[in-house]
């Protein structure tokens, strides 16, 4: 099957397919040009994390780390993608950015946008994430894109800290005005 590819505004998200992937684990451009200060070093772990869901079976075409190319220059700006694929309707996104794009938009668009494309698909009811709980960047975008705080994670006993837990569901109303059902 051909990786995916998630049109947003100004960008497109491109599934990493598993050449791509090794070559980000490995620590090259993956085969895309980078604007500066990328890859981040989550789209390394992310790439790596899919190649072990291949190697294992449990990858699912679509479920896997996607690279954000800006449009209008072509270059590789940051990661997105989902943990795994979707488990008893819920899927987990994460994503980063490369410094130099930073305070954009973009991680917004990009969150907008490959989470409409999982709430289409049939057996996604929501989308989720989680964030460190200084981590107020990634909130914003999160709750630009429709997300809302739902709890935090329990706090591991002698672990790090609790992290924040938001979520948008499918059958929420859309704040961007379009029906996503």
């Amino acid at each position: 099957m051909l990786p995916v590819t998630v049109q947003a505004d100004r960008l497109a998200l491109h599934e990493l397919t598993r050449a791509s992937a090794a070559e980000l684990q490995d620590g090259g451009d993956g085969g895309w040009e980078w604007a500066p200060g990328g890859p981040h070093e989550g789209s390394r772990f992310a790439a790596g994390k899919m190649l072990a869901g291949m190697e294992t079976g449990r990858h699912r075409d679509g479920w896997g780390a996607y690279v954000m190319v800006r449009t209008e220059d072509d270059r590789a700006i940051g990661g997105i993608g989902f943990h795994g694929p979707p488990e008893d309707g819920r899927v987990e996104i994460g994503y980063d950015l490369a410094e130099s794009a930073r305070g954009q938009g973009y991680a917004t668009e990009s969150v907008r946008a490959l989470t409409a494309w999982a709430l289409a698909q049939p057996d996604v009811e929501t989308v989720y994430a989680t964030t460190d709980e200084d981590n107020t960047a990634s909130q914003r975008v999160l709750e630009r894109a429709g997300f809302r705080r739902i709890g935090d994670t329990p706090r591991p006993i002698g672990g790090r800290e609790a992290q924040h837990l938001f979520e948008r569901n499918r059958c929420e109303p859309n704040p961007f005005g379009q029906n996503r059902d």
